[in-house]
């Protein structure tokens, strides 16, 4: 009996052992279609969930076309922004960028000039989608994945509270529809509150329908602001009709009807002709005798070439490829949402998915999140203050004066020579 027991603990020390070299081989037994010797090798680092699996299905016509094996990576969004960052010895020779991090990224040197490899970005890209990829008129990015907030709605609950999709015409309708559920025993609206950066750009759809932003065009804090304040006032008239929830349980509610409505984005779900939910974009009015006004947040995922890559002739090459608008439009099937016309208005792809024409629409009519290396920390701040409003543990006055209080002095601190503090006093 006590052989036998050293005998298993030999067997089972020795598995032990050889597991790393046998996880290191699976890891790298991921097919390749490219040769056994291979022109050049890439490293990329996408976006983990439906953005790197778009990517990810492109991959094997481009490697054997190229031959050009490709290496993925799959990283959080945290991950991905610091490993891209923080690359010194190029690591990764692909990256994925979200637009909100272009100035640090451009401050820093971090991505390639895409311009001196003769790459341009075309015009059948939707014109607004473009603006962040470039500094000063030279190419750093190409938008590829075309993530832009829109209305998430349950078809039913909209229909019992006497609207139609089309008819949702301002913030006032929303609020309409969401409390007449609320008066049925039901979630109005949902919103995200796990996060500062979420509470912030949840809140974002409506600021911007009232005309107003976070910061003006030199990114000055404008939170103090009878707009923002108006604003900030529906804005909480519209979420307390419903509750926070993280995205999975957003969507889970509203398509399951429990939940009316909620501010969404086309990667989270793929409605079909008979789902639940489906999603329109906001028209960008406040209310129904105020002008419209573009409204529709970016999220939108672009891709680069960090500027460390050993690689970028052939890094060009799969960029190129990726951005090729047939080849952009044959990732619809697997959940794809490129920034162009010739996809998002295509009548095959709108036969099939018609909820493109509303993503088309949020697209022309959309802003990118402040474009500052301090936006992590504006956005942080200013969480953290509406979270306390939304809790009731400040007013909104409050709220808002100590917010502007802290990222004045956030900035100052980061930018102690800059006039705009001056111009402020």
């Amino acid at each position: 009996m006590r052989k036998n027991s050293l005998r298993k603990i030999f067997q089972i020390a020795l598995l032990l052992s050889l597991l790393p070299a046998l996880t290191s081989c699976l890891s790298k037994s991921k097919k390749h279609y490219s040769s056994k010797n291979p022109e050049a090798k890439l490293t990329l680092a996408l976006r983990s969930g439906t953005y790197s699996d778009v990517i990810k299905n492109c991959l094997p016509k481009f490697e054997k076309e190229f031959n050009i094996q490709c290496d993925v990576e799959e990283l959080s969004e945290d991950e991905l922004h610091n490993k891209i960052a923080n690359d010194t010895s190029g690591t990764y020779d692909f990256c994925m960028v979200d637009g909100s991090w272009m100035a640090e990224y451009t401050a820093k040197k971090i991505l390639t000039n895409l311009s001196e490899f003769g790459y341009y970005l075309d015009e059948d890209i939707i014109p607004s989608t473009k603006t962040i990829c470039y500094n000063n008129n030279n190419v750093y990015l190409a938008p590829y994945g075309g993530n832009v907030t829109v209305l998430l709605y349950n078809k039913a609950m909209v229909k019992e509270a006497g609207y139609e999709p089309e008819n949702i015409e301002s913030l006032e309708d929303i609020l309409k529809i969401c409390s007449f559920q609320k008066k049925r025993h039901n979630l109005g609206f949902m919103y995200r509150g796990d996060t500062e950066n979420n509470i912030v750009v949840d809140f974002l759809p409506i600021l911007l329908s009232r005309g107003t932003y976070v910061v003006d065009e030199n990114n000055n804090p404008t939170i103090n602001t009878q707009e923002f304040s108006e604003a900030m006032n529906l804005y909480l008239k519209i979420i307390r009709t419903g509750r926070a929830a993280a995205r999975d349980d957003l969507i889970a509610a509203i398509s399951n009807k429990s939940a009316t409505m909620g501010i969404g984005w086309p990667g989270w779900y793929t409605p079909t002709k008979n789902s639940s939910m489906d999603y329109i974009a906001l028209t960008g009015k406040f209310r129904d005798d105020k002008p419209a006004y573009n409204a529709n947040v970016y999220g939108i995922w672009t891709v680069g070439i960090p500027e460390n890559s050993k690689n970028k002739t052939h890094a060009i090459k799969l960029l190129t490829y990726l951005m090729d608008k047939d080849v952009q439009k044959s990732t619809v099937q697997y959940g794809g949402v490129p920034c162009r016309y010739s996809s998002l208005k295509n009548p095959e792809i709108l036969k099939k998915f018609p909820q493109y024409e509303a993503v088309r629409k949020a697209l022309e009519g959309g802003v990118y999140r402040p474009v500052m290396e301090e936006w992590p920390q504006f956005y942080t701040i200013l969480g953290r203050e509406m979270r306390l409003i939304i809790e009731e543990k400040k007013s909104v006055i409050d709220g808002l004066d100590d917010a502007l209080r802290d990222l004045e002095e956030m900035l100052i601190t980061n930018h102690p020579s800059n006039g705009w503090f001056e111009h402020s006093l």
